[in-house]
């Protein structure tokens, strides 16, 4: 029963799925990092801990309903030639709601009030925070499962993937979110990123397919030179 333990395709495919797991998870740990920033430093962790929470619950029950998720690439009608289905009307929901959302973060950074929201306004709006997470991560865990179910057969390897790299997500979020933070340009870059996924995931909706690799360098080359930006404003500070 449990022979596939052994086969070490079994493995690979496991140690291949974690990592692309993780790397698909960057989107959830931005988009959190940015909505901690907005709420008490005590409500911080706790949030994290809720987001990822469903993250990790909505990725494992699609597992679990394989064949009803698989059942969302079906067409249910066509528009300017193009077969829509309910993953790519999630998709673009989704997408837009990061544009929207990233927007509204650069508009409040660059033009809103200097020292932030108040830990009042902050304690009311928390629950919202919660549906905004809880929104994204269905949108984020439709994407990753799809596209995690042709890399796999067997449902304990996907689940153990997840479970791997929701690990490696709540180990890093904190200091992402904390780094955020400490550097309003950094935090405006990370809103750009949510901006860049947002339009990313439209397209995909769309059925115009932006290949992630190109998106992650992007994105990956970005944070490298802010960096280094942070590390020379460092070095200058000390001086």
């Amino acid at each position: 029963m449990f022979d596939w333990v052994f086969d070490p395709t079994i493995w690979a495919s496991l140690v291949a799925l974690t990592a692309m797991e993780i790397v698909l998870g960057i989107d959830n740990v931005v988009f959190i990092s940015i909505i901690v920033a907005r709420l008490p430093r005590r409500q911080r962790e706790r949030i994290r801990q809720i987001g990822l929470s469903l993250a990790l619950l909505f990725r494992v029950m699609m597992l679990f309903a394989i064949t009803w998720l698989i059942g969302l690439t079906r067409p249910l009608f066509s528009m300017l030639g193009h077969e829509v289905s309910w993953r790519d009307m999630i998709l673009m929901a989704g997408g837009l709601f990061l544009i929207v959302k990233a927007t509204r973060e650069i508009h409040e950074n660059i033009e809103g009030n200097d020292g932030g929201p108040s830990a009042s306004a902050a304690e009311g709006t928390f629950w919202s925070f919660i549906v905004q997470i809880a929104l994204i991560d269905l949108v984020f865990s439709v994407d990753s499962i799809i596209t995690a179910v042709g890399m796999a057969d067997h449902v304990e390897v996907m689940i153990a993937a997840v479970v791997i790299s929701m690990i490696v997500m709540y180990a890093a979020s904190g200091p992402v979110a904390d780094f955020i933070e400490r550097h309003p340009t950094t935090r405006m870059l990370a809103l750009s990123f949510l901006f860049l996924i947002g339009a990313a995931l439209v397209a995909d909706g769309l059925d115009f397919h932006i290949p992630r690799g190109y998106i992650y360098f992007a994105m990956g080359f970005a944070a490298i030179v802010e960096a280094m930006n942070v590390w020379a404003q460092r070095r200058r500070t000390h001086k």
